[in-house]
């Protein structure tokens, strides 16, 4: 069957777009057929219908005011959506209306506010491997070769948020890309078609876009750039010490921005040379481990540091706070200068009250600039515009004049565009609309044209009286009125009761019960006059307004530096305001490696937990008093609260914030590592336990002696004996090795031992107080080893069934009493009709441990005459010879117990 010529229509905008669910304009709906109807009759839960009586052309829609809606649902799948609309007017148009693809929207490319969270950046990623990139390159030179041999194989990553025109790029090893990717967040991530060893484990395969080969070309991509940039080249972005794959990416995200976005992209002005060297170092479990930006348990922002602290009162505030959180500072100057800002806010409450005053009227001057460029900017979006600049005159006045040195440069840069400014407001009227079709938003008096087609359109009432008038003179009819209606245009109204007045010229158009409706010539004349008029003011209201986006849109350049200018203030006026709602403190930053805190608290649960509930604690790592803490204590005492705690306020620290603690003095970190928790990695074939080693093999390998390393129960996933062994090991390898800072919570109660060996190992335990057969956990850290786990108490809180508790507390009271489950086997049996398995490798409590040659051998090692690693190949030889001593009937114990 021959297709129809809209058919034929649908199916050339279908093969523009590829993979993307094609939003075809008819009319006043939206429509998609074939595959792309049953695909969004299915996600969206629309009804399928068919185009034809045979059902072979299937086809779902809706109606064209719901695109936001369903575009945002499909968009939050994972889907790319073809928006294809109606370019001229149907009622001009000569045959089929004309339908071109006005925009590709994909998760990385969404600009519409109305999809968009304003508090979180959406970050568009593409990630070109460097093999990739050398692959492409002809012969290279000395030096190129000189420059890739200076970098580690690894990745060009370059990342942009469309709805603002941020844009960055970077070169970075394998083992860094899942940090950044973690901490970026990235919506969509672009990849060349013949990346095939890229781990997509890292990210789900809906977030993976690829792309061909030659979009992620390197000398294309230099090209392409430098003319986004409007400049001959790009070394004064300093990237040269990148390696080329890096600009590879980067154009591969210009290449796909431009095909998806088919408008300007004016706001994207420049590149940023990203260097981690420039910030703390966060890999992926610690990002996850921390909960800096979503919860481990929902995935959600809701309960995370990011959501508790952000006090910011614009989005742009927001989204650079949520920056600064996942690019801690490592510049002591740069940390010392948003510490004096925000202690300045902190102490001029006056100053920080009309501050916020002031913010709470400033609309998202960066994503507004992005639609300005891209030409979907509506009359709202440049009255927004012009309110916010409209602040800024009493933003200036209050920054005159401040002690802080950034609050000074602030003050400095800010434009006040006042010729802008001024521009829009005589143009504009407020409230105004938020689209243009309906016209009526340029102000009476802008343009003495427009004011004159709009009294025509109008209707002209003085000349219609005048008219009327005369009507009723000529004809001596009193009660003649001129009247309109969308049916007849302009009509003359005559009551029956004077019918036999009614001049030969006027045309009959309608009768009424009680009058006759008729035209003149003159009449119709002037009914046309008014038509075109009404055409033509808006033609020309749509002219002004298209001069005035253009006008927006040249000052983009400053307009963008006022954006940054407000976000910045608005971050640190939101971190003032925090301290003060928190009584946090100002940070002493220093060197040397060194954390001293009084009294710190856990920044988030500090405030969702009622006021006073939570409980202080203060800890002090450095040489005199121990860099490595080893701390004991049962389950639900706060181990890993207070350790997390530690690490938090060193990453508040170094974005410029204040801290929860009475006194901080906090030596400067490069990298902040946390091993908390345990996970399966089920789809990468990962037991919890291989996770854990993984993790912490990362941390060992990549950590230095500015590093903060917190460990949690790190060795539990294996037998007691492995576990023991390799917690001591790695103890021992934080403490020789390295030398870093260090918080490694633990059940093992045979690492506190260490203390006594190696000066930088100090103990502490959490508080527990045992009253009336109860105990109560204090959350107090002090110093020392805990001497018992408390397990069976834990067990009861949780609901574990009372026999299982009692049975507990029966073979442990057996097994404490000699330590050794051999010998107290019959004994264990005879409490009960039940009998437990048991092993010599099997350790029940981790606090008063059963005797073991092996845990004596442990204790014998001489860490100064033997590496950690030569000291783990020993402990395994020794165990493998304590096993073969043991009786076959022993070993089939311990199989058993194993399976």
């Amino acid at each position: 069957m021959s297709k129809t010529p809209m058919m034929r229509q649908y199916d050339e905008a279908k093969k523009a777009c590829g993979d993307a669910l094609l939003f075809f304009r008819m009319g006043d709906f939206y429509e998609l057929f074939h595959d792309d109807a049953k695909t969004a009759a299915s996600a969206l839960g629309l009804t399928l219908t068919s185009r034809d009586k045979s059902n072979t052309v299937p086809m779902c829609g809706f109606p064209y005011h719901q695109l936001d809606s369903y575009l945002g649902k499909l968009i939050k799948q994972g889907f790319r959506v073809a928006v294809c609309d109606q370019v001229e007017d149907p009622k001009t148009a000569k045959g089929l209306v004309k339908r071109e693809v006005s925009q590709i929207v994909s998760p990385g490319t969404v600009t519409d506010q109305a999809l968009l969270d304003p508090a979180v950046s959406n970050y568009l990623l593409a990630v070109l491997p460097q093999s990739i990139g050398k692959k492409k390159r002809r012969k290279q030179s000395d030096q190129d070769a000189a420059q890739a041999a200076a970098h580690p194989v690894g990745f060009g990553v370059a990342w942009a948020e469309i709805s603002t025109g941020r844009f960055y790029v970077t070169s970075i090893p394998t083992d860094q890309l899942a940090s950044l990717l973690a901490r970026l967040s990235a919506a969509e991530i672009l990849l060349p078609d013949s990346a095939t060893d890229f781990p997509t484990d890292l990210v789900s395969d809906s977030m993976l876009t690829f792309r061909p080969d030659w979009s992620f070309g390197v000398e294309a991509g230099k090209e392409n750039l430098a003319k986004q940039f409007s400049v001959a080249t790009l070394d004064g972005f300093g990237l040269a010490e990148f390696d080329e794959s890096a600009i590879g990416a980067a154009g591969a995200i210009l290449d796909y921005v431009k095909e998806t976005q088919k408008a300007s992209l004016g706001h994207f002005d420049r590149i940023q040379a990203f260097r981690q060297s420039q910030f703390v170092e966060i890999d992926s479990a610690t990002w996850r481990s921390l909960e800096i930006s979503q919860t481990i348990r929902s995935g959600q922002r809701e309960g995370s540091l990011f959501a508790v602290i952000d006090r910011s009162k614009t989005p742009m505030g927001s989204r650079l706070l949520g920056q600064w959180l996942t690019s801690p500072l490592t510049g002591l100057e740069q940390i010392q200068r948003r510490h004096d800002t925000v202690e300045e806010l902190v102490k001029e409450q006056k100053l920080r009250g009309e501050l916020q005053e002031f913010l709470k009227e400033v609309f998202d001057l960066q994503r507004l600039l992005a639609r300005v460029a891209s030409g979907r900017a509506s009359p709202r979006d440049l009255s927004c515009i012009s309110k916010t600049l409209a602040t800024l005159p009493s933003l200036k006045a209050k920054l005159t004049g401040r002690k802080s040195g950034w609050l000074q440069q602030l003050e400095a840069d800010l434009d006040l565009c006042a010729e802008l400014r001024g521009q829009l407001e005589r143009a504009l009227i407020d409230p105004c609309p938020a689209q243009t079709k309906d016209g009526g938003f340029i102000k009476e008096g802008y343009d003495k044209n427009l004011d004159q087609f709009r009294e025509l359109a109008t209707g002209g009432k003085q000349w219609i009286a005048q008219y009327q008038q005369r009507i009723c003179e000529e004809t001596g009819i009193p009660s003649l009125k001129v009247g309109f209606n969308k049916v007849f245009g302009y009509y003359l109204e005559v009551t029956h009761l004077h019918r036999d007045k009614i001049p030969a010229e006027f045309i009959r158009k309608q009768t009424l019960k009680n009058a006759e409706r008729f035209i003149t010539p003159e009449l119709k004349e002037y009914e046309e006059k008014v038509l075109s008029a009404d055409s033509q003011a808006n033609e020309l209201e749509m002219k002004l307004f298209d001069e005035l986006r253009q006008l927006v849109s040249a000052q983009t350049a400053r307009l963008k530096s006022n954006a940054e200018i407000i976000a910045c203030l608005d971050a640190v006026v939101g971190l003032a305001q925090l301290a003060v709602e928190q009584n946090y403190c100002r940070p002493e930053m220093v060197e040397e490696s060194t954390s001293e805190i009084v009294d710190g608290r856990h920044p988030v649960l500090d405030i969702v937990e009622p006021l006073g509930a939570f409980v202080p604690n203060g800890i002090s790592l450095q040489d005199e008093t121990g860099f490595l803490h080893l701390i004991t204590g049962p389950n639900m005492a706060g181990k890993s609260t207070y350790i997390r705690q530690v690490a938090l306020i060193t990453l508040l620290a170094q974005i410029g914030s204040f801290v929860p603690a009475k006194q901080a003095t906090l030596g400067l970190v490069d990298k902040i590592f946390a091993r908390v928790g345990a996970s399966d990695e089920l789809s990468r074939g990962q037991s919890t336990f291989m996770v854990e080693m993984t993790e912490t093999a990362r941390i060992l390998n990549t950590a230095t002696a500015k590093s903060l390393v917190i460990l949690d129960e790190i060795g539990r996933g294996t037998s007691t004996y492995d576990g023991v062994s390799l917690a001591w090991a790695i103890v021992e390898f934080l403490h020789d090795q390295i030398g870093c800072r260090t918080l490694f919570a633990t059940h093992y109660h045979e690492l506190t031992a260490l203390e006594k060996d190696f000066a930088g190992v100090a103990n502490y335990n959490v508080a527990i107080r045992e009253w009336d057969e109860k105990i109560v956990f204090l959350h107090k850290i002090v110093p020392g080893s805990a001497d018992k786990s408390y397990g069976i108490h834990v067990a009861k809180i949780a609901g574990v069934p009372n026999w299982v508790n009692q049975r507990a507390e029966q073979i442990l009271e057996k097994l404490e009493s000699s330590g050794d489950v051999e010998a107290n086997q019959d004994a264990i049996k005879s409490t009960t009709s039940r009998g437990v398995r048991s092993g010599d490798h099997i350790q029940l409590t981790m606090f008063g441990a059963a005797h073991h040659p092996l845990v004596d051998k442990i204790k014998a090692l001489d860490a100064n005459q033997m590496t950690p690693i030569k000291a783990l190949q020993t402990l395994h030889q020794w165990q493998s010879e304590l096993v073969e001593e043991t009786s076959d009937s022993e070993v089939d114990q311990a199989e058993q117990v194993k399976n």
